[in-house]
Formats: structure tokens, C-alpha cells, sequence
């Protein structure tokens, strides 16, 4: 019996429950399916693992360290991007990108901090 592939569209021949005409197209229909899924969920695993390398690269060896925020800009950081928030008790807000994370202070400055 004469199949229609349902990624190329080449006829095949086949068992009656088959849908494609090689390995090669019912890989190619399955990552076309799924393209748009995976690329959003890469993009914001890029950012949020770019985001944690500035943060690490910054705060070095020590558990905190004040900076100011352009420097964050000019390397790169996206804001938009946190894995998690964590309001204090005396009401400070602290944005993480996995275990590193900031404090915005009233000096115009940006405290960064690493998990314990």
C-alpha cells in the first residue's frame, strides 16, 4: 500500500499505521513541532545563565559587593530576567539569578550578594 509522507509529502511504501518516509523526516516533523516551544524556554536559560556568570564574575571570591548598576548594563545583564525574588523582613527586595542575586540601595548602588 502507498503511503503520503507527512513531512515531504513523497510517497512511501509501508506498513498502514506508518506516517513518514525516512527517520530523517520524522525528525525534522517533531523538531519543526516543537521548534517555537524550545527556542523560548533556550533563550531565557542563555539569559538567565549569562546573568549568573556576570553576578559570579563580579563578586568573585567575597559574599557581597557594591557596584554600580551601568556596570551590570555594559556586560551585558538583563533585568528582565530573575529566577526568583525574596523580600525581607524590614521590606528590602533582592532579585536572583540562581544562588547570586542583587539589593538595589538608596546610594544609587547595586549590592550583590551570593547565597549561603
Amino acid at each position: 500500500m502507498k503511503r503520503i509522507c507527512i513531512e515531504c509529502g513523497e510517497e512511501f511504501a509501508g506498513r498502514s499505521d506508518k506516517k513518514f518516509c525516512s527517520d530523517g523526516c520524522r525528525n525534522s516533523y517533531n523538531n519543526n513541532l516543537n521548534s517555537n516551544e524550545n527556542n523560548l524556554v533556550r533563550n531565557t536559560n542563555n539569559i538567565l545563565r549569562k546573568n549568573r556568570r556576570i553576578l559570579k564574575d563580579l563578586i568573585k571570591d567575597s559574599t557581597t559587593k557594591t557596584i554600580d548598576p551601568t556596570l551590570l548594563s555594559s556586560k551585558g545583564f538583563n533585568f528582565n530576567n530573575i529566577t526568583e525574588f525574596i523580600k525581607t523582613k524590614a521590606g528590602k527586595l533582592y532579585f536572583f539569578c540562581y544562588e547570586y542575586g542583587y539589593l538595589k540601595l538608596d546610594t544609587n548602588k547595586l549590592l550583590i550578594v551570593k547565597k549561603q
